[in-house]
């Protein structure tokens, strides 16, 4: 029987550590394609790259891996992968392991999920994968294990059409597993300003997380504060179906 085919990419660039513990992992379990960006692309989101090109070049190659390094962002590396690189489409894309939660809003943000989102959109089984610890010297073994074991099920019992899954992995060995919904928190962005030898002003972007919910337990960042390994689905139709099938009662008839 064909081995299933599994692309990896992430958002910390192609030498990072997690997608190093990430590309160990999968290549237990089929043939492996890494496209990954060049250098660390963290915050990218879905963003795309029309405004100039993007090189390719096939770093490393042995087994039943092949690795590349993009110049793009995580979404430009599915993109590539998918319409200059497979021969046919994979049936798995995991990306990650970020150095870092994706929890909460973040998710908004994340580079790591914006490629699993953009999976999604081409209909493929996809998962983003974070390590909640920042340390240097972080384990991600531990991580890739549990990767491994989310990865196995996925093949083996797919997911509906259009959603993709969002795990992160608290530090500590964890107590289990649960199912989660997206907190309702968000970042308050506050802009470090500074001036250059020059008496210019330039600033850097700051800021601290703020949970308006620290208790609800079915939430993804009591799940990892708690020590549990935190799984949201997450959905490319951003409609709201409240809204749109209430609209009129809301007053809203336009």
């Amino acid at each position: 029987m064909r081995k299933p085919l599994i692309l990896i990419t992430n958002d910390d660039g192609v030498n990072a550590a997690g997608i190093s513990a990430l590309t160990n992992a999968m290549a237990r379990i089929g043939d492996v394609v890494v496209v990954a960006p060049d250098r660390p692309r963290s915050g990218k989101s879905s963003a795309i790259t029309p405004d100039k090109p993007i090189r390719l070049s096939l770093r490393k190659e042995y087994e039943n891996v092949k690795i590349y390094a993009c110049s793009g962002t995580p979404t430009d590396c599915v993109k590539m992968s998918i319409n200059q690189i497979l021969d046919r489409r994979p049936d798995l894309l995991v990306s990650g392991i970020n150095h870092g939660p994706n929890t909460a809003i973040s998710v908004i943000y994340s580079g790591t999920m914006g490629a699993a989102l953009e999976g999604c959109i081409n209909d493929i089984p996809s998962i983003g994968f974070s390590l909640c610890h920042y340390e240097c010297d972080s384990d991600f073994e531990q991580a890739a294990t549990f990767a491994e074991s989310m990865a196995r099920k996925v093949l083996e019992n797919g997911l509906p059409k259009g959603v993709c899954l969002n795990a992160n992995i608290p530090g500590r060995l964890p107590k289990g597993v649960r199912l989660c919904h997206q907190t309702d928190g968000k970042w308050v962005e506050e802009f470090i300003k500074r001036t250059d030898p020059a008496e210019h002003d330039y600033y850097w972007l700051s800021g601290h997380y703020e949970n308006n919910e620290p208790e609800n337990e079915h939430s993804d960042e009591w799940a990892v504060a708690n020590n549990y390994i935190a799984v949201v689905p997450c959905k490319i139709d951003f409609t709201d179906y409240d809204f749109l099938n209430n609209y009129k009662k809301m007053n809203y008839d336009f």
